[in-house]
């Protein structure tokens, strides 16, 4: 049961849910989250890690995003001129046909809903607050995160592989070498028996 000094929050949370549902199904061909992704990518989130940390997505579902809106021709997909490795995302004709498109339909729910409400005005200006509160939040679990090195591991986490490879150069190493100088068996057998048969002085 929820206390009643939250009741106001909950209607909130719950009034929410309920219009991005009338938003969904207002989206047309693209659904919600689809939608989000290619609206990121138009306001200036270039990289799919971008859009992620924006949208508190996990990679791989932007990457399964990014895949289904470049084979129906919406998104375009090219190498980054600052990493191989990477690329940049950016809304085709298409792409930014659908999304106009779209905006346009939520809009018009929105208004709706908005001329129902005592000051239109001021709970246009509350949303507006509420996606760049989001914004900052994504920047301050960004910037948290730790900074990964070239080789895809965080930096501060050490030279593991030159450790393991100086671990196995330590003493274990050079007590072989150690033993491998020491005399052999057969040395040690020809000292013990002295000099060999035959070998004394001839007679006088």
């Amino acid at each position: 049961m929820v206390r009643r000094s939250n009741e106001t929050e909950v209607r909130a949370i719950r009034a929410l849910a309920r219009v991005a549902r009338l938003l969904e199904r207002s989206s047309g061909d693209l659904n919600l989250a689809h939608y989000r992704v290619l609206s990121a990518i138009a306001e200036g989130s270039e990289r799919a890690s971008r859009v992620a940390d924006r949208l508190a997505l996990g990679k791989p579902t932007v990457s399964a995003a990014v895949e289904s809106l470049t084979r129906r021709g919406l998104l375009r997909r090219e190498g980054a001129a600052d990493d191989r490795r990477a690329a940049t995302l950016s809304l085709t004709p298409a792409g930014k046909a659908v999304l106009a498109a779209v905006d346009r339909e939520m809009l018009g729910y929105l208004d709706e809903l908005l001329g129902r409400t005592p000051d239109p005005a001021r709970v246009l200006e509350s949303l507006g607050q509420l996606g760049q509160a989001l914004d900052d939040l994504a920047a301050e679990r960004s910037a948290r995160r730790p900074v990964k090195g070239p080789a895809g591991r965080a930096k501060g986490s050490g030279p593991r592989k030159a450790d393991r490879a100086a671990k196995a150069s330590g003493p274990r190493k050079a007590d072989r070498a150690a033993r491998a100088s020491r005399p052999g068996k057969a040395d040690r057998t020809a000292k013990a028996s002295g000099p060999a048969k035959g070998s004394g002085r001839g007679v006088d």
